[in-house]
């Protein structure tokens, strides 16, 4: 283990902190955040490969498929954190996007010894979700090499499905397996080996990017206003009017009413303003345009 360790970038020494224990607090701070400043230019090298994962998953959803994340560890619980914000932000069935975590719902708190080295349970998981030709699963671990990660892609692409992998080293196992790899490699940490540090953030930036842009696609946001939240809290119902008023610039007793009409959702209310029409009609015009707002108030404006 510890040849292969010497080979990761990942568990490289940082020598621009290997006097970090010895510096003040605010030194401290300073040297993590620029290392974190790093992170954001390594990644935009990757905007290729990072739009072609997109783009499939795209695929997935418009032929009913699905998007699983299969991590261990941090890069688990950042896929069940992205998963987890797709149906409040976009509206989405919590089916449509899912995070696996080795070990198990309890291992998104404490760990669980083992399940990170065992790839009959990546299998096992991928076998109990049915994953198929439909899906698409993005395969996350830092060191691109995580059993349980390796063998949820293997059973994964042996079922039909789209495999990504997204790790922070190169030339990891994963090229063997992934019809598509993300090596978001942003050198080595502040601290040995933690990969919660810059690893992970690198893994949530591109998790961003993924779920995100699959989303505008989906034309499940206007302009930049995400048009299918769930105003399912008074915070959310005040931001959803909010949206309704800054797409359509109507008066707030014109918003509240279309809000009321739509029965709260914010498409609906957003094409009966702009369009001049009722609920009924605003239905309508949302489902001919495939849910996009923009089409559904000038059919010659789709773009996507």
């Amino acid at each position: 283990m510890s040849n292969l360790l010497n080979e990761l970038t990942t568990e490289q020494v940082n020598e621009r902190t290997k006097q970090i224990d010895r510096l003040p607090t605010e030194e401290i701070v300073k040297l993590i955040n620029n290392e974190d400043r790093l992170i954001a230019d390594a990644l935009g090298a990757l905007t290729p490969q990072i739009a072609e994962a997109v783009d499939h998953i795209v695929r997935s959803f418009r032929s009913g498929g699905r998007l699983f994340y299969v991590g261990a560890g941090t890069s688990g619980r950042l896929g069940i954190l992205d998963a987890s914000e797709c149906p409040p932000t976009f509206g989405t069935d919590p089916s449509l996007v899912q995070g696996l975590i080795a070990g198990g719902f309890r291992a998104v708190k404490d760990a669980v010894e083992g399940a990170e080295d065992n790839e009959e349970l990546g299998a096992q998981d991928m076998n109990e979700h049915a994953i198929g030709p439909k899906d698409t699963v993005v395969g996350i671990a830092a060191s691109g090499r995580t059993p349980y990660v390796i063998g949820a892609m293997k059973r994964a692409k042996e079922l039909g499905a789209y495999v990504v992998g997204l790790c922070n080293n190169h030339h990891t196992p994963m090229i063997g397996i992934a019809d598509l790899m993300i090596e978001a490699v942003v050198g080595p940490e502040a601290i040995l080996g933690s990969t919660r540090m810059k690893a992970g953030t690198a893994q949530k930036l591109v998790l961003n990017m993924l779920s995100t842009s699959a989303m505008i696609r989906l034309g499940k946001v206007y302009g930049n206003l995400m048009v299918d939240l769930q105003p399912t809290n008074g915070k959310l119902v005040h931001r959803a009017k909010r949206i309704i008023g800054m797409a359509t610039q109507a008066s707030q007793e014109q918003i509240d009413e279309a809000y009321r009409l739509a029965d709260g959702h914010v498409k609906t209310a957003i094409v009966m303003l702009l369009a001049g029409v009722d609920r009924t009609q605003a239905g309508k015009l949302l489902e001919q345009s495939g849910g996009f707002v923009r089409g559904a108030i000038d059919p010659a404006a789709q773009t996507n």
